[in-house]
């Protein structure tokens, strides 16, 4: 590691500095082989440093947060993986302005603005994702994404230059937004939120959360929606139609209770689960002509 890891020491505890950190234990999906060097940040101090020691060391970097939407290739990922996490997840609450650190989760960020009684982060509840992955890819469900509360954004470039974007300049699309055109580092998001009910906000969450264990496959690895949704029609329903519940290639399945999650039934190699999407992919564009894209992050070697 052209001694990353011995200039990171003196600045990062070394409980958050994991060399051969297996990969599974990082994701939701419970696949993947080692990545060379594992830090754990917990300020933008130390993502800093981090980004400094790979750029004098031309070494490569790859950032992920808690991992539930990320494959990672059994060959694992070569370099530095920086993750943003729950090491660096505070939250304040001003006003009806919350700011939250790019570590926190989603499901955090709408408790907390349920008890503070602020409205417009309930869908949140239902993603499992961090704020920082979450405000990249304009994550949402349930009707809500994050383009419709997120205000401005604190990041760094690949110098490590600090870069704050708001309202507009965040050029927000599905599943897209200039913060992943940029490829900037997500810091803290703020987001605007307006006064609500705190008992009718915790019983609608409750709802969400009942509805998704009720259609979704929450006791098996997964990294959630496997595809995005085509331009005609949702994923899950092409991919049902086309006949592929429950078809499985090694320990990976197409989930039998929610058809746009392929699932960990268990012992699955990443081989295996990309296997399983590609076969997806050429089945459904057989019978429908559309080629499904993976929602999916997908990242190592073989």
């Amino acid at each position: 590691m052209n001694g990353i890891y011995e200039a990171l020491a003196p600045l990062i505890p070394k409980q958050r500095l994991i060399p051969d950190a297996p990969m599974r234990d990082y994701t939701t999906f419970c696949v993947g082989g080692p990545a060379d060097l594992l830090v754990d940040a917990a300020s933008s101090a130390e993502i800093r440093a981090v980004l400094s020691a790979c750029r004098e060391r031309s070494e490569r970097l790859t950032v992920i947060g808690n991992g539930s939407n990320l494959l990672v290739r059994d060959g694992g990922i070569r370099g530095v993986v920086l993750r943003i996490a729950d090491s660096m997840a505070t939250i304040r609450v001003e006003g009806t302005q919350m700011t939250l650190e790019a570590g926190a989760t989603l499901s955090a960020l709408s408790q907390a603005a349920a008890r503070a009684g602020l409205s417009g982060a309930v869908f949140c509840c239902g993603i499992p994702g961090t704020l920082g992955g979450a405000a990249v890819m304009n994550a949402g469900a349930y009707g809500g994404e994050m383009a419709q509360i997120v205000s401005c954004v604190s990041a760094l470039d690949g110098e490590g230059n600090a870069v704050r974007l708001c309202g507009e300049q965040l050029k927000y699309g599905y599943r897209t937004s200039a913060l992943m055109e940029r490829g900037l580092i997500v810091t803290e998001v703020t987001v605007q939120l307006s006064p609500g009910d705190r008992e009718e906000l915790l019983s609608q969450m409750t709802e969400l959360n009942r509805r998704r264990r009720e259609k979704q496959p929450l006791t098996v690895p997964s990294a959630g929606s496997t595809f995005k949704r085509p331009k005609n029609g949702y994923a899950s329903q092409m991919i049902d139609e086309a006949g592929l519940r429950g078809v499985r290639v090694g320990g990976a399945q197409v989930s039998e209770k929610h058809t746009g999650f392929v699932v960990n039934a268990g012992g699955a190699t990443a081989r295996d689960v990309l296997a399983l999407m590609a076969y997806v992919q050429d089945t459904v564009e057989a019978r429908f002509g559309v080629r499904l894209e993976p929602e999916v992050r997908i990242l190592g070697e073989e």
